[in-house]
């Protein structure tokens, strides 16, 4: 559309050059660039009296300068609702400091009673406003608060209250009042605390008592776009409003009441009048808001980078983060753009607050000119996108909840009459028995004595309502993914995760509103006693099950650095938060892990390799916050860097390990603060195993054990890099060298990893005497043994001889005892690499090597099929064991020349 006829579209454009015609040249002068309010802002008068006409004069032109270059195709959207959120912010801004000086003049300032400092009124954009995407002749919602009640500090002094509310009223006049020169914006201040019969502004405390004890399910959709648009104290209001609209977990309970609105807004869309209102009516802009807001609302306790005010930066971040499939983004993102567009053509016409299609043939064919197509085309493109978003909307909040128990009688095998009476008929008994449960009558019992309990009979209503609709689920996901645990066992577990949720509601609600979770639950469950047991212990994590696909992709270790470093980033310096959040994490990554590994997806060495790269992640986060609780965000990096052994540093990590670690820290010899710095390591030292040890109510983090620094407990916490070498070279023990074997740098400063990689070089090549050697280690095996007594007869995978610690202990032989003449054994490459090199060195035969190397394989398998069991030793079945034990017992012999223990007397 080119200008002459975007000039003849609009009606308002047309009156206002009538009545100044000097105005087109002005515009059409400066078409090419978009409207800069804030350089015409900077010659608004700042008296009151002169302001409201500036004001007026400023909005006309900013309106027909953004409409010229919307219709002629030079501005889009963003641009449009960006110009205009900004002139709603300038004359905001300059209405309450002119008003407010006047104001100032007779009363003095408002000052707080506690404080005592000047208080200011936060003037709050809400809707659109406040998202920074108004409409070209949208009103404005405003809520008007302030800090503190107090009084002002002149000689007529007045209440803080009546002085705001005077302001308040003027700042409203000043935009809304129609003169000879118009208006600037209509103000909406219904959505304030109690709406038309409250006070017109309200201070901080009274808002939160509001929100906190009357605040509504709808309330929280309008604060979400809540944004302080003048007053000094953001943050203070931030504190209030974040909490009421974001709950600190995943907040399924919302579903309930987002359903009610849906159905309020579906029911508004039904109406005769609202079918042709591209806002309200079916498929309308509303519906595309809610979607998103919804998702938002839900997720964004646990997801601050949700908390986007505006539709399409919270569409692109629900997108980012896959909570909505970029089919449906890219549907409602294109949707929202062409109704809006739809939307601000049909106030061009007369600067008027429409949403209403027009019926009149000619002025439809207006509009689709204004949408540059056809009027046929025009019908088309509205029936397109406003069916794809209805479709959307309903796909979105599809009622998944079903009736009370006591009504509903159709869940499989008639479990909810079961539920609701337990008793046990010979019917029920011959169902339950198909279904897998091999103790009907245990079964019964329990049902009876958890409706029985004090914890389900004093559960709220609405959460028994949905504890009873749970259990006959149970029962059925039970019976038909029982796997090999058995369907009661998984019910069991089942059970006693829905007992541990049940004052959670939110949880009771997430159980309800995905019904394609609870197989998925009752799979895992039937996988695995400790994995039911993790879930049970961390329930947060049944979030992660809702995308089966994201849970069952194979994790990138540098998208968990960047995710964790984001988390901490959220909030540096605050030492709950960042705990917290490396237990979210960990929690979540392990959790993924695990249904990988019972997906078969996994194999054990793949599954160490990752759950030890994600303790090296967790570390280094670990490392990073805690020094910028104690030093700052800005401070400098620490020299300092954690070693990890053990499991951790031969990357064999499991579900339960312990990290077996050291810290060591580098200060040069000449620097003039090295006493101060030495401090502040050991802080640091501290503090991070502070973190790592302690459990918070997001739960525990990792065991730690430091016993193999130098001087194990009685020495330091953190060593000095010179004293550790010093110490491995001159007094550590053969058995700390054989733990060097498996030390590697896992976080920390990288020239402080480098220099303990090369001290761990130099010292395991040292040349040693073999005989005694042998002697100590030998030694030390039979006292790991005696301390490690296996009373059954089933073979320990780890400690009984011709096990693990056995390979363990002979490969560190191998590597210290040859390491001077074979620096290749250095390598932190496993045992099982580790054994293929000395067999390629000619110093065990290779047959031997790769028989021990299969069976180090098969214990470590056994082991972790065992520990999913949740039992506390890896103990099996001597018997299949017998050819993996002779393999290893005649490599121990080879290597040290007899057994380290001697044969049982006959």
């Amino acid at each position: 559309m080119d200008l002459a006829r975007a000039l003849a579209y609009s009606r308002y454009a047309q009156r206002c050059l009538a009545a100044e015609p000097g105005l087109l040249d002005t515009l059409a002068a400066a078409l090419a660039l978009p409207f800069d309010v804030p350089g015409a802002a900077t010659s608004l008068p700042t008296t009151a009296t002169a302001l409201g006409p500036a004001l007026r004069r400023l909005r006309r032109d900013a309106f027909l300068h953004t409409m010229l270059r919307d219709l002629t195709g030079c501005a889009g959207l963003a641009e449009v609702a960006t110009t205009m959120t900004a002139l709603a912010d300038v004359a905001l801004a300059h209405a309450v400091d002119a008003h407010d000086r006047e104001l100032a003049a007779v009363h003095g300032v408002p000052r707080g009673h506690d404080s005592g400092e000047r208080q200011s009124l936060i003037v709050v954009g809400m809707g659109k406003l406040g998202g920074g995407e108004l409409n070209v002749s949208s009103d404005i919602d405003l809520v008007f608060v302030y800090p503190e009640e107090g009084d002002t500090d002149g000689a007529r002094s007045i209440a803080n209250r009546e002085y705001f509310d005077r302001l308040g009223k003027r700042v409203i006049g000043a935009l809304a009042d129609v003169t000879a020169d118009g208006f600037v914006f209509r103000v909406d201040m219904r959505l304030r605390p109690y709406g038309t019969s409250g006070p017109l502004t309200t201070s901080f405390a009274g808002l939160e008592r509001y929100l906190v004890t009357q605040g509504r399910m709808w309330e929280r959709y309008a604060w979400l776009k809540a944004r302080a648009i003048t007053g000094a104290d953001a943050a203070g209001l931030a504190a209030l409003v974040v909490p009421f609209v974001f709950r600190k977990y995943l907040d399924y309970d919302a579903y309930e009441g987002l359903r009610d609105i849906h159905r309020q807004i579906r029911e508004q869309g039904a109406r005769r009048d609202a079918q042709a209102n591209v806002k309200l009516g079916d498929g309308g802009i509303r519906e595309i808001e809610f979607i998103v807001q919804a998702e938002q609302i839900v997720r964004g306790g646990r997801e601050p980078d949700l908390r986007v005010r505006s539709t399409l930066g919270a569409l692109d971040a629900l997108e980012e983060r896959e909570l909505l499939p970029r089919s449906s983004a890219a549907t409602l993102r294109e949707a929202y753009v062409f109704l809006r567009n739809v939307e601000h053509r049909l106030q061009y016409r007369d600067d008027a607050q429409t949403h209403h299609l027009p019926a009149d043939p000619g002025e439809w064919a207006l509009l689709a000119e204004a949408m540059d197509t056809a009027a046929a085309g025009l019908t088309d493109a509205l029936a397109r996108q406003r069916g794809a978003v209805a479709l959307t909307f309903e796909q979105t909040f599809a009622d998944t909840a079903i009736a009370p128990a006591a009504s509903a009688t159709r869940a499989p095998g008639d479990y909810t009459a079961l539920w609701l009476d337990p008793h046990l008929d010979e019917p029920m008994r011959t169902a339950l028995v198909a279904a897998g449960f091999t103790d009907p009558e245990a079964l019964v019992s329990m049902l009876a004595r958890v409706r029985a309990s004090g914890r389900y009979q004093q559960l709220p209503a609405a959460s028994r309502e949905r504890f009873d609709v749970l259990v006959p689920r149970f029962l059925a996901a039970a019976g038909a993914h029982a796997g090999l645990s058995g369907a009661q066992a998984v019910f069991e577990r089942l059970m006693a995760l829905l007992e541990t949720v049940a004052r959670r509601s939110a949880y009771l609600a997430l159980l309800i509103e995905h019904p394609p979770l609870l197989p998925r639950i009752a799979t895992l469950m039937g996988a695995s006693a400790w994995a039911a047991q993790y879930l049970t212990r961390y329930p947060l994590l049944l979030d992660e099950l809702l995308d089966a696909r994201a849970l069952l992709t194979e994790p990138s270790w540098d998208e968990w650095r960047d995710e964790l470093a984001h988390l901490l980033a959220e909030r540096p310096g605050d030492a709950e938060h960042g705990m917290d959040a490396l237990r979210h994490f960990q929690h979540a990554q392990t959790f993924r892990l695990l249904v990988q590994d019972l997906d078969g997806r996994l194999t054990v060495e793949r599954l160490a390799d990752h759950l030890s790269a994600l303790a090296d992640v967790v570390l280094a986060g670990a490392l990073t916050a805690c020094w910028s609780c104690l030093r700052g965000v800005d401070a400098a990096p620490p020299r300092f860097a954690i070693i990890g052994y053990g499991k951790l540093g031969g990357k064999e990590l499991g579900y339960v390990s312990d990290l077996d670690l050291v810290f060591l820290f580098d200060i040069a010899d000449d620097d003039p603060e090295a006493e101060a710095h030495e401090v502040a390591y050991t802080r640091l030292a501290q503090r991070l195993n502070t973190w790592l040890n302690s459990t918070t109510p997001a739960g525990p983090l990792y065991d730690t054990d430091l016993r193999l620094r130098p001087d194990g407990a009685k020495g330091l916490i953190a060593s000095g890099l010179r004293g550790f070498v010093r110490y491995q070279r001159e007094q550590a023990w053969v058995w700390e060298h054989q733990a060097l074997t498996r030390a590697r740098h896992v976080a920390g400063d990288a020239a402080v990893g480098a220099a303990f990689e090369a001290a761990r070089h130099e010292i395991l090549t040292m040349a040693r005497d073999a005989t005694q050697l042998r002697a100590e280690i030998v030694a030390m095996r039979q006292r790991m043994f005696a301390g490690h007594a296996n009373p059954t007869s089933l073979f320990d995978l780890k400690h009984d001889p011709g096990g693990m610690v056995d390979i363990e202990f002979t490969v560190q032989y191998l590597v210290l005892g040859n390491a001077h003449r074979h620096a290749a054994l250095t390598r932190n490459a496993g045992n099982i690499a580790l054994l293929g090199l000395a067999a390629d060195l000619e110093l065990v035969p290779a047959p031997l090597a790769q028989a021990v190397a299969d069976a180090y394989r098969e214990y470590r398998r056994l082991q972790h099929q065992v520990r999913l069991t949740g039992a506390a030793q890896a103990r099996v079945d001597p018997v299949p064991q017998a050819a993996r034990r002779a393999a290893v017992e005649r490599l121990w012999v080879h290597a040290f020349g007899s057994p380290w223990r001697e044969p049982a007397s006959p």
